[in-house]
């Protein structure tokens, strides 16, 4: 009687980085002007809080029905949660908030990435990560070119309020990165970004019931479609391959990918708003395409 072998399992699919990287960077730049759409018919943070409590319920649905679901401790469960209230009720929301106080999206975008910059000196005091030379002079001109930019910006009659919300939600973006890596915790990337989205939206859930009106949302198929892809591919796509990065490279490495949301972000802001784009942007993208 001949015994059937067994199949030997496939190898897993595995995705070269670069292609990784351009994807989370067309997602994450073209979120900025798809949220500017979004906000047209929706209230801030009622559209902060529904986005994340539907991308949590997804990711960790997903991750009990694919078997991704893996037993987390006390700790894990705590710092995801933290995680969770930096990454999407304060980033998220602080940044939605900005965009309604007349902060373009171009200009949100080009002021989270200077994300590396702040990520890199934290990094080197609380993980260790020690700024080589080149890091130095690339950080030095991202940040000099998206100042650049920014000055302009304001001068020429963006909001310093909407900017002041928006620098603050960039401090809770790299708060976040600091804490996962700094902590490290268990539980998978899909279980570990159900957590944070749904924490993100039960605590910023009650201060958008009591600031914000239900009879504010126009529904529309505009704001249908722009909730779709923030749910879909900003919060879990985008989210999903932004921690994969962090675990796979450093926090300063990961973070530096972030110089490319300006051109990015003022190229979709231009196709999907018809935002101005200045002769100042596009010089003070030169040095931040070097910084990369």
């Amino acid at each position: 009687m001949r015994v059937a072998q067994p199949i030997a399992a496939s190898p897993p699919l595995t995705i070269p980085l670069p292609v990784l990287v351009a994807t989370f960077c067309l997602i994450w730049s073209s979120a900025f002007a798809v949220t500017k759409i979004a906000l047209a018919d929706c209230p801030p943070l009622m559209l902060v809080s529904g986005r994340c409590l539907l991308a949590g319920a997804i990711l960790l649905g997903a991750a009990v029905l694919f078997r991704r679901s893996r037993r987390l401790t006390r700790r894990d469960l705590a710092v995801y949660a933290l995680i969770g209230i930096a990454n999407f009720t304060l980033y998220l929301g602080l940044n939605y908030v900005g965009m309604t106080r007349g902060v373009s999206a171009g200009l949100t975008a080009l002021v989270s990435s200077a994300n590396p910059v702040l990520t890199a000196l934290l990094a080197a005091i609380f993980l260790g990560e020690p700024p080589t030379w080149r890091r130095i002079a690339g950080l030095l001109l991202g940040v000099g070119g998206v100042a650049l930019v920014v000055e302009s910006r304001v001068t020429g009659g963006e909001s310093p309020v909407g900017v002041a919300f928006v620098v603050g939600a960039l401090v809770a973006l790299v708060g976040g990165t600091i804490l996962f890596k700094r902590f490290s915790p268990n539980g998978g990337l899909w279980i570990g970004n159900g957590v944070q989205n749904l924490t993100g939206g039960l605590a910023l859930a009650p201060v958008a019931t009591a600031l914000e009106s239900i009879g504010d949302v126009v529904p529309s198929w505009r704001l249908l479609a722009a909730f779709a892809f923030l749910v879909i591919l900003s919060s879990i796509v985008a989210y999903l391959l932004w921690f994969h990065m962090l675990t796979v490279a450093g926090a300063t490495a990961a973070s530096a990918y972030h110089f490319m949301m300006p051109p990015l972000g003022l190229l979709f802001g231009w196709l999907l708003l018809g935002e101005r784009i200045e002769l100042f942007d596009l010089v003070g993208v030169l040095p931040v395409a070097l910084g990369i």
